[in-house]
């Protein structure tokens, strides 16, 4: 059997929605100390519906096909939605990933939940504003 699936192996291959929104609504980065991956995650969100999403990782091949894969599923969803993703969801979506790789779809749905907060902390903040 091989080690990756060709879903893996795709999406490290050719990732999805890598870069930089310069004005996104909510910014994310999570690491791992111990593997030394590194994901940023950039969203930008309109009407409740994340309308771009890009990443950049500093990290193996199972770190940036998972880190793309995740940007897939939550691209056009409500927040509500993304807020549900899972790294199993992730790892299922790839076809699967090693034990020993698990990690770094952890490591996708931290950053996406990161970015999320600083979503609702930057709409808490705007919103207190508008009220004053």
């Amino acid at each position: 059997m091989a080690l990756y699936s060709e879903k893996v192996m795709d999406h490290f291959r050719n990732p999805r929605n890598v870069g930089v929104i310069e004005d996104a609504d909510g910014v994310g980065e999570v690491g791992n100390a111990k593997c030394g991956d590194i994901m940023k995650m950039y969203l930008k969100i309109d009407d409740g519906i994340i309308s771009d999403v890009k990443f950049e990782t500093f990290g193996c091949g199972s770190a940036i096909a998972s880190s793309s894969m995740a940007t897939e599923l939550i691209k056009g969803q409500p927040v509500s939605e993304a807020m549900k993703l899972t790294n199993k969801a992730v790892a299922e979506a790839l076809d699967g990933l090693p034990d020993y790789k698990m990690h770094c779809s952890v490591l996708a749905e931290e950053a996406i939940r990161s970015a999320l907060a600083d979503y609702e902390q930057k709409k808490g903040q705007s919103d207190s504003a508008a009220k004053d």
